[in-house]
């Protein structure tokens, strides 16, 4: 195994915690050593939860390897089972007990535990990750449970319509948000909103929030909506294949994505369109329409993180925010064809790795104005200095705020609007308030227009301190003899730099350079010379 300090992902068994935590009622017995009882602090810190995950470690040590650790098991299942009586057991093994092969889940089926449902999973610590844990914890849970209601072979599937049968309101199952994920708390209660918006009820959200009884409920609903193909792709696969439920894939995370969304869920349920007028609840296709947002058009940027939102962002960021997408990548080795379909549209390659420094390698070979990444993309690009908002899993506890902020829907498109433009706007802020930082009113001593006490005398600024648009001249200037005093020219490569500087300065830079250029007898001003004149200015 690769050593590092930072995993995107835990392994499996981290994924079966997530789905027991998101549940109510079930609980989970790991077989694994006093050391791997770290995860807790993922919940408790992270997400802040009130209480610690529903799971009972066997935490076997050392001098347990010597007698019969298979006892351990059964005496920590039968202790868990008395003391939290589950509605549903899961039981399985750590990376470390793995090599032990006690087989807990086989233990666990022989003993006589008063009809709670067992499921024994099987993770392969060393093969497979989190995400994958998840799904398949997920997956085995819902199997067991819906085993008795399984249709014979044969069986027409029911119409996704049959609700103008019943006299009903259509009814569709949330399948994927978890506890760990990215806003998956906001996003479930912004599309249930939505979705009653539009006359359709929700009828399970799973596994978050969801006891086994809901999960026996699940084919009662006319589809299934897959919010987050990591957790819940084989659990909507499956359905579809044994039940006939169909499944709505598209993600509504952008005003594009949310329009597909809605247009795919009437489809599906026999629904008359309507018209959609996000921009009632909406702000972002009323900035993308405005002046103001010129200054976003073409800005690089570099996206990294879980398929679902990465692929989500390049969209929105390049069809909807006028963004260039310099990259793209995803550490879902799972879903990697995905992402690469994504990355082939924008005429990029995919980046599948789970190597955070060959991402940050490849992050400072795009040179991006802007990264979307991670938790750990942020600590990357705080190294290279470039803007970052968080928009994926593995987070940290400031990416699980307390308020409401979805990632999905009309109020989801709010969000990524305000969390990816503002650090650019304030990274224009720094950009100015440097260009500007020697000009009158950012020196020491500056009054307001308010203030009626005298400045205090300004301090002898050094020579080499003076900004490029404030005008002054540079160091040891009254010692230089300008070559010529005609006004210089401007060639192709000046001109292309000059026009990417901010329109409201760019005449008083162009005025400063000419005058820089002037003082260094530059018959001809290129790109190098306006860099040489700025570097001049603002040593």
């Amino acid at each position: 195994m690769e050593l590092t300090l930072w995993t995107y992902e835990g392994p499996p068994h981290v994924g079966a915690l997530r789905i027991a935590a998101s549940m109510e009622g079930v609980h989970l017995v790991l077989h694994a050593p006093q050391g791997d009882t770290y995860a807790d602090l993922l919940f408790t810190m992270i997400e802040r939860r009130q209480r610690r995950p529903p799971v009972t470690y066997t935490t076997f040590q050392a001098r347990d390897l010597g007698g019969d650790t298979a006892e351990l098991v059964k005496r920590s299942i039968q202790e868990a089972v008395d003391r939290f009586q589950p509605e549903a057991l899961l039981v399985g093994e750590s990376c470390t007990a793995e090599l032990i092969q006690d087989q807990p889940g086989s233990l666990a089926a022989g003993m006589d535990l008063g009809g709670a449902p067992v499921v024994s999973l099987e993770l392969p610590a060393y093969s497979k990750k989190e995400n994958w844990g998840a799904a398949e914890t997920f997956y085995q849970l819902v199997r067991h449970l819906l085993k008795a209601q399984m249709p014979a072979p044969g069986t027409p599937p029911p119409s996704p319509q049959r609700w103008r049968a019943e006299g009903r309101r259509p009814r569709v199952n949330l399948l994927g948000p978890s506890l760990l994920g990215f806003r998956c708390r906001d996003d479930v209660r912004e599309l249930t909103r939505l979705l009653g918006a539009e006359g359709i009820d929700v009828g399970v959200v799973a596994p978050l929030g969801a006891r086994p009884a809901d999960l026996a409920r699940i084919p009662a609903a006319d589809a299934n909506v897959c919010l987050y193909p990591e957790v819940a792709g084989s659990v909507c696969s499956w359905l579809e294949r044994r039940f006939g439920q169909p499944v709505v894939r598209t993600v509504p995370i952008g005003i594009g994505a949310t329009r597909d969304f809605l247009g795919e869920l009437r489809q599906v349920l026999g629904l008359e369109e309507q018209p959609m007028a996000p921009e009632s609840s909406s702000q972002l296709p009323w900035y993308s329409r405005s002046v103001d947002s010129t200054y976003l058009t073409g800005k690089r940027v570099f996206i990294f993180g879980d398929a679902t939102h990465a692929i989500a962002a390049a969209r929105v960021a390049s069809r909807e925010l006028g963004f260039e997408v310099v990259g793209l990548g995803s550490y879902s080795r799972e879903l990697a064809r995905d992402v690469r379909a994504a990355a082939r549209e924008l005429g990029l390659e995919a980046l599948i790795s789970d190597d955070y420094l060959e991402v940050e390698r490849a992050m400072a070979e795009a040179m991006p104005e802007l990264v979307l990444g991670t938790q750990m993309e942020r600590h990357s690009a705080k190294r290279l200095g470039i803007p970052c908002a968080v928009i994926s899993s593995p987070l940290h506890v400031q990416d699980v705020p307390a308020r409401h902020a979805p990632q999905m829907g009309w109020e989801g498109a709010n969000e990524l609007f305000d969390s990816w433009v503002h650090p650019l706007m304030m990274g224009l802020e720094e950009h100015l308030i440097g260009m500007f930082r020697h000009d009158f009113e950012f020196v020491e001593g500056h009054r307001s227009h308010l203030g009626g006490q005298a400045p205090a005398e300004p301090a002898t600024a050094p020579a080499s301190t003076v900004a490029l648009a404030s005008g002054s001249p540079g160091p040891g200037s009254e010692e230089r003899t300008p070559v010529g005093t005609s006004d210089p020219s401007w060639d192709p490569t000046g001109e292309a730099e000059l026009a990417k500087i901010p329109f409201f300065v760019r005449g008083k830079v162009r005025r400063n350079t000419e005058a820089y250029a002037r003082e260094q007898g530059l018959a001809l001003i290129d790109g190098e010379a306006l860099y040489a004149a700025k570097a001049h200015f603002s040593a």
